[in-house]
């Protein structure tokens, strides 16, 4: 499947030049825009693989567009830059970029930066979702393990029979243990 991208220069002829070089290349530019804001509204629209963002851009500059893309997880950005110095690399790391181009862009250098970048955002997205079920399963643990604990002490059950009771409830009303769990404890706040 063709990679979707974005474009935003101010530049037209730059847009242009890229919009055709990548297209030889066999991406496909869903859309293009001279500003970073059009450039912010336009990802949330067309949900592209990757952006193209030239730095000094109206309205927005490619730096603050790239951490609004990155804190919305919309696509990866590649900046476009005419600055290589300390402060710029610094900025747009902390923005969240995954890889720059220095003007003049050469052809050669669009495909291996443009598939090594999309690695890396898929990388990061897998990673969040694997930190996002092991919170969840560490939430869900502790939830159950106070559960079974108020069972314990109001019940007099042992460990293994306070968790069994909580899972035999889980499946007799079709509810996950942690809702079950969730359930005893809200249980036991409306009666103390």
């Amino acid at each position: 499947m063709e990679k979707r991208i974005l474009i935003a220069d101010d530049e037209p002829l730059i847009r242009k030049n890229l919009s055709e070089a990548l297209n030889e290349l066999g991406y496909l530019v869903v859309g293009e825009t001279g500003d970073g804001l059009s450039a912010v509204n336009m990802a949330r629209q067309l949900r592209p693989d990757l952006v193209f963002l030239d730095v000094k851009m109206p309205r927005m500059d490619g730096i603050a567009a790239a951490q609004i893309l990155r804190d919305e997880r919309l696509a990866p950005v590649l900046l476009i830059t005419g600055y290589s110095d300390q402060e710029f690399v610094k900025q747009a790391r902390e923005a969240g970029v995954l890889g720059c181009l220095v003007k003049p862009i050469r052809e050669t250098d669009l495909m291996p930066i443009i598939e090594v970048t999309r690695a890396r955002w898929d990388e990061q997205l897998h990673r969040r979702r694997e930190l996002s079920v092991l919170r969840d399963n560490l939430e869900t643990r502790k939830v159950i393990e106070r559960a079974k604990g108020y069972l314990m002490d109001s019940q007099g059950l042992r460990e293994a029979e306070a968790f069994r009771k909580i899972q035999q409830l889980a499946m007799n009303s079709r509810k996950t243990m942690k809702e079950v769990a969730q359930a005893i404890l809200l249980a036991q706040q409306l009666s103390a």
